[in-house]
């Protein structure tokens, strides 16, 4: 059973028993009310006490049951029988209350939570509002501010800060045995909640949500609906505002942009090893990692807070003295921000040794190198770990571009290596791609995966090919921008196109932030394999040459004054319009949804390419590459569910009006033209390869 109920002296113990997390579905919403129903009529009962069994008290709907039509008992019942029966009920949380767990928790006459325990509304970050009186019953818990703040952020608070603002009524180490222990006239005689008077208006703060929500969420429906329906509980009586939530939460839920934020949290959670990898990870207690740079300090910290020991290695003692520079300034950054404690801060620099010493690393299960973007550093690398490290630890390259099997062929054991690209900063982008090369183990790869999964990382395989998945969707990004830049745009109408689209930042600000000088060197290091019959826009490469190399020197696509924030740089203007005098080239105006729509196909188009030769295993692998690693609207689900959405018929014929124009740039992709012919969307497509 999924839920189950039992009498104990005057009290009814409730359990929900659906693992892992206690979803409420249906067969959980049927229980409560069979549970209400037995309480009715069970002779002597006092209280009735609603817990969870496992690690989780409920953690909300089960959003499976999203794409079908409602089926009855509805959630808004269960918890206005539950609210209103005559026997008092209480919850007793542990683990997580989200969601629809939340308001369960709402609709009972008192609440008690295990310490740890973490409590909210993340509804609107699935494209939906909170269905089942949380917009009305929160706000009257709370207050108007409050509530505002939980929905329309959808982040949950700890039991502790749940307590300060009123949200629990008790903070205990057994939930249950707590709401035994409590004095009955303190519970009976409470009203609840749907009795009780709005909150008070509060115009200011409905505004300041709006503004929080439109900066932190652009985009995006759920957190603009949500906040009316918060708004409403100070204007309307509660079965009114009750009554709009719902059609709120039924129109919601089938929006595009519902099944969208839907897709991408399922292909989340179904980031894993393959199933056809079965063999066993190695134990990775130390781990070395090369390179103390931004990126090898961000691997270490990564580590380090994961409670693996690490040896920082660098080239010689200023090396070592920059790497420790470097992580200390990491860790002052987490302290700041209250994500690290001086007592943890203790431990993490007990575990970790930075030195010019491989012999040091002699332990490690694992090494990370994240050297200088160079085939030759990177290989003398390897043969000093070789060397140095164990002969059954896994060896592994941080490379964003190069070649994984070339670098495994310097090995004596080639199996040993396998590629973790992390993403900066590496201690909080949560995705890691993981590089098989041909002769990658399986042994080295499952570790990979255990690796991601100790970090908390979002894990996608992907095989081997200049810039792996991600990057090389980039790279087509980049082109097509260049492309636009030349033929007649300007940088900051082309990052405001794409910043319109849901992007946090266009591809001109974001380049300015990471480097000029990176991609340049990238370049450099791809032209004498690149197509001489491609086009190539050398604007970047000026730019470099005349110092422009980003925020980090003041001044790049945009200039920086004094460090500051962007400011549009006219000369930047002149500069473009000369080189394309210089290649004869004729301008012309492109419209804002020109602009998108080349960006975007242009990516789509490589993806599906990506896709059509197996170097991504799945359309929501590259969703989720999109998503976690390259700041891709998540409300529009990645990059290939956004293509689906589209449909490949509508994006071939997109690309073959373009292809006239530039056959080599926009030839449609093999995989893109199957999907069409077909009529199969391309999360259904399946590469021979």
């Amino acid at each position: 059973m999924t839920v189950t109920w039992r009498r104990q002296g005057d009290a009814g113990l409730v359990e929900l028993a659906n693992p892992p997390v206690n979803a409420m579905g249906l067969a959980v919403r049927q229980g409560l009310m069979d549970a209400v129903k037995w309480a009715e009529n069970e002779p002597g009962l006092w209280r009735v006490i609603v817990s969870g069994q496992g690690r989780a008290f409920a953690a909300g709907g089960d959003a499976r049951e999203f794409d079908g039509d409602p089926v009855p008992p509805h959630l808004p019942d269960v918890l206005d029988a539950i609210e209103s029966s005559t026997v008092p009920w209480i919850a007793a949380a542990h683990g997580v209350a989200l969601g629809g767990g939340a308001e369960l928790m709402f609709a009972c006459r008192y609440r008690i939570a295990a310490p740890g325990t973490n409590i909210g509304l993340p509804e609107v970050t699935l494209g939906v509002v909170p269905g089942a009186g949380g917009t009305q019953r929160l706000p009257r818990l709370v207050g108007l501010g409050g509530a505002l703040d939980l929905i329309s952020s959808g982040k949950p608070v700890s039991a502790t800060d749940a307590h300060e603002m009123g949200l629990v009524d008790a903070v205990a180490d057994d939930p249950v045995a707590h709401a035994m222990a409590l004095d009955m006239a303190l519970v009976r005689d409470r009203p609840v909640l749907s009795t009780l008077d709005g909150p008070a208006s509060d115009d200011d703060a409905v505004e300041t949500a709006r503004a929080t929500a439109h900066k932190r969420m652009r985009g995006q429906i759920a957190p603009q609906r949500a906040i009316d329906l918060v708004a409403l509980s100070a204007r309307a009586p509660f079965r009114d505002a009750l009554a709009q939530e719902r059609a709120t939460f039924v129109e919601l839920r089938t929006t595009d942009q519902a099944r969208a934020l839907r897709h991408i949290f399922f292909a989340e959670r179904a980031a894993k090893a393959p199933g056809w990898l079965d063999a066993e990870p190695r134990p990775v207690d130390r781990a070395a990692v090369v390179g103390g740079g931004t990126m090898g300090a961000g691997i270490a910290y990564a580590l380090l807070l994961a409670g693996i020991d690490v040896t920082l290695l660098e080239t010689d003692a200023d090396g070592v003295a920059r790497a420790k520079a470097n992580i200390g300034r990491t860790m002052d950054q987490s302290a700041k921000r209250g994500l690290l404690s001086g007592e943890k801060r203790g431990r993490i620099e007990a575990a970790l040794t930075v030195t010019d010493d491989y012999g040091a690393a002699a332990e490690a299960d694992l090494a990370i190198e994240a050297a200088f973007e160079s085939m030759d550093v990177k290989k003398a690398v390897f043969g000093r770990l070789e060397k140095a490290l164990p002969t059954d630890a896994v060896l592994a390259t941080n490379t964003s571009y190069l070649d994984v099997n070339e670098i495994a062929a310097g090995l004596a054991d080639p199996s040993r290596l396998v590629g973790l690209h992390f993403f900066a900063p590496a201690h909080i982008m949560k995705l890691l791609e993981i590089v098989q090369g041909d002769e990658t183990s399986h042994h080295a790869l499952a570790t990979g995966f255990a690796l991601a999964k100790r970090l908390r990382k979002v894990p996608v395989l992907s095989g081997v090919c200049d810039g792996f998945i991600g990057n090389r969707i980039l790279a087509r990004y980049r082109e097509a921008a260049d492309t636009l830049l030349m033929d007649g745009t300007n940088p900051w109408e082309l990052d405001e196109a794409m910043v319109a689209f849901g992007y946090a930042m266009g591809p001109y600000e974001a380049q300015d932030l990471s480097g000029l000088d990176i991609a340049h060197a990238n370049r450099q290091r791809q032209a004498a394999t690149r197509d001489p019959n491609r086009r190539y826009i050398p604007i970047g490469d000026r730019m470099v040459a005349e110092g422009r190399l980003g925020k980090k020197v003041g001044v790049g696509w945009y200039r920086y004054p004094g460090g500051g924030g962007k400011v549009v740089d006219p000369l930047i203007e002149d500069l473009v319009r000369e080189e394309a005098h210089f290649a004869k080239v004729e301008r012309r105006a492109f419209t804002d949804d020109e602009i998108r729509r080349r960006l975007v196909l242009a990516m789509i188009n490589e993806a599906a390419d990506i896709l059509a030769e197996g170097i991504a295993q799945s359309a929501a692998d590259i969703d989720l590459v999109t998503v976690f690693g390259y700041g891709f609207p998540r409300w529009r689900g990645g990059l290939m569910h956004h293509a689906d959405t589209l449909g490949a018929d509508c994006i071939v014929a997109d690309l073959r009006t373009l292809e006239a124009e530039d056959p080599i740039v926009w030839k449609p992709s093999a995989a893109l033209v199957a999907c069409a012919e077909q009529g199969i969307r391309l999360a259904d497509y399946r590469s021979d390869r």
